[in-house]
């Protein structure tokens, strides 16, 4: 039975800022700009636009309305995954133009990554947190993890988080700096030919990878992703209206989250590997009809680059504990047989979540990308948020 969300939805319309260190300028000032370019990309004027799906809190939906003259929303949602937020906010967006809760629906994400929640400065926060006598109160169950168990001990940063991640499953199945380092170099030689990437003009061989210092084992420096400043939006709207758009239009075949159990924290899990796209990837590809050999591209979260080893064996495309034999040879670079993150990923281009996963996606399946994969027709984007939540989406042209 075909699924009810199926092709039924198409983003239309995308956008961004630049990605910079040190904007100057407010996150909504910055998310607006986004949002008006990918409502101009989409043909429409902001007056169209009767739904807003937003990742997490870093703007208001009522601020972004007033902004940029979203004058009669019918459909708004706020979606709380972390960097799973955005694929995630596609199965939202739709879901409300597929039943006709709203025409036109902007999902977008923007923020000071570095001028503003760098990690050196949660970091000082969570130490000073930690501090103090007696439960430390947090606005979700995951802050109650990390200020009451984890930083006492001195571990208050993602990159500590995912170390545990990363040690288990090397000690078991032998992967090695070399393997972690191909994602790392894979995504700066992408970022080479893509003008918007911060790391454009800064090419990284392995010798730079390995002398980069260990941030915290086995995660060196270069294992781990950007801090930056910027936003990005999309507009989706129903197949049926996407006829008329003034780009080909990109449908969404399938898209689901998923959600490891308990959510909130790594060390109560009875897998310490279990993550949400384990779930996520076979809905979202059941969905499409589709299995990962029709894949033509893959834009794969990449906040520590063992994370990216873990959603490739997540989503099939080996077996658990293969990982390293997969990634080895080429294989995931631009000349390969499924090439991945080609604008640079949050490694070499942004760090905007996943949204900018899925335009760099989007702008591959019009055949207009600056590192283009020839003739490519369906993709796939991965969200990963938080203490591994996650979230998948199976693009088409």
């Amino acid at each position: 039975m075909t699924h009810a969300l199926k092709d039924q939805s198409c983003i239309v319309g995308v956008g961004e800022t630049a990605f910079v260190r040190g904007a100057g300028r407010t996150v909504l000032s910055q998310v607006a700009e986004a949002c008006s370019r990918a409502i101009a990309d989409a043909g429409l004027v902001p007056s169209q636009v009767d739904g807003l799906v937003l990742s997490g809190t870093k703007v208001f939906g009522e601020a972004v309305a007033a902004t940029i003259g979203l004058n009669d929303l019918t459909y708004t949602a706020s979606v709380h995954l972390g960097g799973a937020n955005p694929v995630a906010a596609l199965q939202s967006a739709a879901m409300a133009v597929t039943t006709g809760v709203a025409t036109a629906v902007l999902v977008p994400y923007g923020w000071n990554g570095y001028s503003e929640t760098r990690i050196s400065r949660r970091e000082e926060d969570g130490a000073a947190a930690a501090q103090d006598a007696g439960p430390v109160a947090g606005d979700d169950t995951m802050s109650q993890a990390v200020l009451n168990a984890y930083a006492p001990t001195g571990v208050f940063g993602p990159v500590q988080f995912y170390s545990w991640l990363a040690t288990r499953h090397s000690e078991l199945y032998g992967i090695t700096a070399e393997h972690t380092a191909e994602i790392a170099l894979l995504s700066r030689a992408n970022a080479q030919s893509n003008p918007k990437a911060y790391m454009q003009g800064r090419p990284l061989t392995f010798e730079d990878y390995m002398a980069s210092p260990m941030i915290s084992s086995p995660l060196r420096m270069y294992d781990c992703c950007l801090e930056t400043d910027g936003a990005c939006a999309v507009v989706v709207t129903s197949a049926e209206r996407a006829a008329d758009a003034l780009h080909t239009p990109v449908y969404i075949s399938g898209v689901a989250e998923g959600h490891p159990f308990p959510a909130d924290d790594f060390e109560s899990r009875a897998d310490i590997a279990d993550i949400g796209l384990k779930r996520a990837a076979p809905r979202a590809f059941a969905m499409a009809d589709v299995s990962v050999a029709d894949l033509d591209f893959a834009q794969i979260y990449d906040c520590f680059t063992y994370v990216v080893l873990l959603q490739l064996e997540a989503l099939g495309l080996c077996g658990t504990g293969e990982v390293g034999d997969y990634v080895s040879g080429g294989r995931l670079r631009i000349d390969g047989e499924l090439p991945i993150n080609t604008h640079g990923g949050l490694h070499s281009e942004a760090h905007v979540e996943s949204l900018n996963h899925i335009v760099e996606a989007v702008r591959q399946l019009r055949h207009e990308a600056d590192l283009q994969v020839e003739g490519c027709e369906v993709g796939l984007v991965t969200g990963w948020g938080n203490f591994a939540e996650g979230s998948a989406a199976i693009l088409r042209r």
